[in-house]
């Protein structure tokens, strides 16, 4: 059961951070409201890296920056150590 509610939290956090990049990419299209740079990383280190790494490419999104371009790639392998970790104390 826990397995499953922590599959099912990475999927949705996953989903709101590709969600978040869309939508910042496309707030920076029109001159409005964007998401703040702090905010995208801490969905992408509370474990929606994946989303966030997709959503970078997808859209061609904050790939100019060496903070993303590096940080999201290593929250990435950190997020997968962590996760595994704590999959493997369940089991």
């Amino acid at each position: 059961m826990a397995v499953a509610l922590f599959t099912l939290y990475i999927a949705i956090i996953n989903i709101a951070a590709f969600a978040m990049f869309g939508s910042d990419k496309a707030a920076a299209r029109k001159n409005r409201r964007r998401i703040p740079e702090k905010r995208l990383f801490l969905v992408s280190a509370a474990g929606g890296s994946m989303g966030a790494l997709i959503g970078m490419r997808i859209w061609r999104h904050k790939t100019k920056h060496a903070s993303f371009t590096i940080g999201i790639p290593l929250l990435l392998l950190l997020n997968l150590a962590l996760g595994a970790l704590f999959v493997r104390s369940l089991l």
